[in-house]
């Protein structure tokens, strides 16, 4: 009985391997069109409350309240958009000004730092930076700008289906009952209040660094708003990302500078730390180290939008998880409460 139950483990941790394998390769090879998709269940998950709002307050119908959400998006990512060409527009006008201080910045670096005592040849870390052409700047910023093209596409048929996704919702009230309503309700309330959240973040981190006199502020606030959905290194980098405009800048002073990053990174630490465990509750009770392979395998499969959307789909794996008697264990080791799963099951979730 031992050696069949013993057997019978084995056989299901190597089926379970190889399940995983072929979902992640599925994955890795479907993902032109399920990041489109994923990106847009989560963006009508976080519209949906928006449209049942007006069709409870103004009585609108469901292909109104969807035309009228969509269009109110469409605006503001416009207006986010056009704010950001402007910044880039910015860049590429002080692209020489921004490598004389560069290159001024080595020399200092150079006179402050004893290279020749180290052994290591001046000429050989400066000389790069000091002849770096100008034009060189260009075609980072063509890049970056193919770049977001690409992104732009991506966002239409994003856009394309958000729409059928919150259209093909109407006439199913009656089935969003017990288990699913209370699941859908949960993902939605932590989607909501994550966004609005990096939302703050972004929008405090942008006002603070246009009015410090920082150049692409606004881009910055964005990549706050962006980076919050990645915990614990997101806001790390989000507070280091305006670093190399701010010693580039011959116009910032030190005092400047300093409040530059000690502001921003106040508000990262007390936003990530004080205010969002609190209004988040147990939305987010993931271990440290899940969080960390989460960001490491949707990395591998999809890039940097994957490691964005790691947590949320961690997440959403967990509440999810929870709400089931055979998958509560699941649930219980993202949480890291392994010693958990010795205990019964059935008696958890009857309990809960």
């Amino acid at each position: 009985m031992t050696a069949t139950r013993s057997e019978a483990r084995i056989q299901t941790a190597s089926l379970l391997i190889l399940a995983v394998l072929a979902v992640g390769a599925a994955l890795y090879w479907l993902r032109p069109v399920m990041i489109p998709f994923v990106l847009a269940v989560f963006v009508a998950l976080g519209l949906a409350p928006l449209v049942e709002l007006q069709m409870r307050w103004f009585r609108f119908p469901r292909w109104v309240a969807v035309l009228g959400t969509l269009g109110l998006s469409v605006l503001l990512f416009g207006g986010v958009g056009a704010l950001v060409s402007a910044s880039v527009g910015q860049l590429v006008g002080n692209a020489e000004t921004y490598q004389a201080q560069a290159a001024l910045l080595m020399e200092r670096v150079e006179t402050w730092l004893p290279l020749e005592a180290l052994g290591v040849d001046a000429e050989r870390v400066t000389g790069p930076l000091g002849s770096l052409p100008v034009d060189a700047v260009g075609s980072v910023l063509v890049g970056t700008g193919n770049a977001l093209l690409d992104l732009l596409s991506q966002s239409l048929v994003v856009g394309i289906f958000v729409v059928y996704l919150l259209i093909g919702s109407a006439g199913r009230e009656e089935e969003r009952r017990g288990t699913r309503a209370e699941i859908e309700e949960r993902i939605q309330r932590f989607l909501v209040t994550k966004a609005v959240i990096s939302a703050a973040t972004g929008v405090f981190v942008g006002v603070t660094l246009a009015l410090l006199g920082i150049d692409l502020a606004l881009v910055f606030g964005l990549m706050a708003f962006l980076l919050n959905f990645v915990p614990s290194v997101g806001s790390v980098i989000a507070t280091l990302l305006p670093l190399p405009i701010v010693l580039m800048n011959p116009d910032v002073s030190a005092l400047t500078a300093v409040l530059a990053l000690a502001i921003p990174g106040v508000v990262q630490f007390a936003i990530g730390n004080v205010i969002e465990p609190k209004v988040m509750g147990e939305s987010l009770d993931l271990h440290p180290v899940v969080i960390l392979l989460s960001l490491i395998f949707w990395g591998m499969l999809w890039g940097i939008v994957g490691m964005l959307l790691a947590t949320p789909i961690t997440a959403v794996l967990k509440i999810v998880c929870e709400k089931f008697e055979y998958t509560r264990g699941v649930a219980q080791i993202l949480a890291g409460r392994i010693e958990s799963r010795s205990a019964d099951p059935a008696r958890e979730y009857r309990s809960s």
